[in-house]
């Protein structure tokens, strides 16, 4: 984890559009990840159950949407840096991220045991894989492939990794229930490498909804984001002819989902290939009215908000869940931080508001300490 101090944004940060796209994600991210209580959270900030789609949905595929484009703007400068330079860059980052990712889920390292006493949380039973751990093996193998592939041929992998995933479902999945909960390919593997004690226990079973295998099409979505980051960097001036073909593809990757849900139904818990291209489909399209309000119509009031986010977003969203662990943890009378707030606090606004009102609040408490970090120029890497 590094920190730059400078009087200026720095290159990555410098595109408003992508700004704003970052930081409405991020905020996106932690109302949703932190509902006062999830029994009582309004169906759009729910993951679907299974098969299906809710707005929800869409916040961590935009998470390595945001990924891509900020790659597009780091590769400009490789040219001018050694092999070994670049490499190590991405090596280091992506190993990083993941260990970050890892340690989020491991922490607070210590529990008590059946007689209090304190003992070290056991590795064997901590979660490898995860949100963290995805963004960072995305970003490290896309960053490879355009290194050494170029732009244009990192896009066919891209593509090539959506039907190499629907093809191993199909193979390695339990014939007949390939898109199931319990007989897809996606937990076999899991369960085969990592064993159920290092999965994600909260679909009621062992199951990681950022497993190793669905990992593959998710390349698709860091891939998307890079090649769009590309695009808006060649066009010279305001484009109406850039912001169509924008627009155009947004809609042209919905169509391709729609028709593709019959054969591979869009679940985002298998991130499905039908998945990967809907949420491209719709990042492009929500990509393009931030473009044409921010750049055409010039209407940029309000959108500082979400630009100081996008300038920290890896680091606010750790704080987030950092943040709401140690609230689960610290303890006033018998209930937790975290419960007694929603149950003395924001339940007084009712069951269901009053839990939505926890998340925004605890998202703008997290926005605040980015505000403070921008405001001091302070902006942290991962």
């Amino acid at each position: 984890m590094s920190k730059t101090l400078s009087p200026t944004v720095t290159a990555l940060q410098r595109f408003t559009a992508l700004d704003i796209f970052r930081g409405l994600t991020v905020c996106f991210m932690i109302i949703v990840n932190t509902s006062g209580n999830g029994a009582t959270t309004y169906w759009p900030l729910k993951h679907a159950d299974w098969n299906g789609f809710t707005p929800t949905d869409l916040v961590f595929p935009s998470f390595l949407f945001a990924v891509g484009n900020a790659l597009s703007f780091v590769q400009k400068r490789w040219g001018t840096m050694k092999q070994s330079e670049v490499l190590l860059k991405i090596f280091k980052r992506t190993a990083l991220i993941f260990l970050v990712g890892y340690l989020m889920y491991w922490f607070p390292f210590f529990k008590l045991d059946a007689e209090s006493h304190l003992i070290l949380s056991p590795i064997s039973h901590t979660r490898i894989m995860g949100v963290l751990q995805r963004i960072a093996l995305c970003y490290g193998i896309t960053a490879l492939l355009v290194y050494y592939l170029g732009t244009k041929k990192t896009v066919w992998v891209g593509v090539i990794s959506l039907l190499a995933y629907w093809v191993l479902l199909l193979v390695f999945g339990e014939q007949g229930a390939e898109f199931t909960k319990t007989g897809n390919a996606v937990l076999r593997l899991d369960t085969w490498l990592l064993g159920t004690n290092h999965l994600y226990g909260g679909e009621g079973f062992p199951f990681d909804p950022e497993g190793l295998l669905s990992t593959l099409p998710a390349l698709f979505n860091v891939i998307a984001g890079f090649a769009v980051g590309h695009f808006l960097q060649k066009q010279k001036s305001k484009s109406y002819e850039g912001l169509a073909k924008l627009l155009l593809a947004g809609i042209g990757l919905l169509l391709l989902a729609y028709c593709w849900d019959s054969w591979m139904p869009v679940n985002k818990k298998l991130w499905t290939s039908s998945y990967a291209v809907l949420t491209v489909g719709l990042d492009c399209l929500l990509l393009s009215v931030i473009i044409y309000f921010t750049d055409f119509l010039g209407k940029t009031k309000g959108t500082h908000f979400f630009i100081i986010a996008g300038r920290n977003p890896l680091f606010i969203y750790l704080m987030s869940e950092l943040g709401v662990t140690l609230m689960w943890l610290v303890k006033i009378g018998n209930e937790s931080v975290f419960s007694w707030l929603y149950n003395h606090i924001f339940s007084m606004a009712g069951d269901y508001f009053g839990a939505f009102l926890f998340a925004v609040w605890w998202m703008l408490t997290c926005w605040f300490v980015g505000y403070l970090l921008d405001k001091k120029n302070i902006y942290i890497k991962l």
